[in-house]
């Protein structure tokens, strides 16, 4: 069963463990500081924790801590965001809990973006009524260079 739940302070080192993993990194290609740094780690889940426009849920499959979701920017910008560990993807989780997110907030539209070549992201957004609205390109550093970058909206 997936459930989403307030993210505590003991999850932290959960998803710490996913955004530090390199093959993970990799596919979602657009990284920040805080995936390489246990200090940029720590400040940025502070803040977001802190911030009151920031919606954020541990993502839970049979009580295990398997991710997180997220729905932050302002009003007429809203994006979601969403990290699964990798040992957990292929099951159906993302989209369960992007499913669960998206009916926690009610501000549409919402707005995510993905690498180009990131098929499973793209299909969890889709599956969740997010549909492509364009294309960009972006530094990705995961892959230390420029990629595409596909741009969806969910109405």
């Amino acid at each position: 069963m997936i459930s989403l739940r307030e993210v505590r302070d003991s999850d932290l080192s959960a998803f710490w463990e996913h955004l530090s993993d390199p093959a993970a990194q990799h596919v979602a290609a657009v990284t920040r500081k805080y995936h390489y740094d246990r200090g940029h780690f720590d400040d940025h889940w502070a803040r977001m924790r802190a911030n009151p426009a920031v919606l954020v849920r541990t993502v839970l499959a049979d009580d295990e801590v398997v991710g997180h979701a997220a729905v932050y920017g302002p009003p007429d910008e809203r994006e979601v965001t969403y990290w699964i560990g990798r040992a957990h993807w292929g099951r159906g989780i993302a989209t369960a809990a992007l499913a669960a997110l998206i009916e926690l907030v009610c501000t549409r539209p919402l707005h995510a973006h993905a690498a180009a070549d990131n098929a499973g992201s793209i299909r969890v957004l889709e599956k969740c009524g997010f549909v492509m609205t364009g294309h960009d390109r972006g530094f990705a550093q995961a892959r230390d260079g420029e990629i595409d970058e596909v741009l969806l909206t969910l109405s």
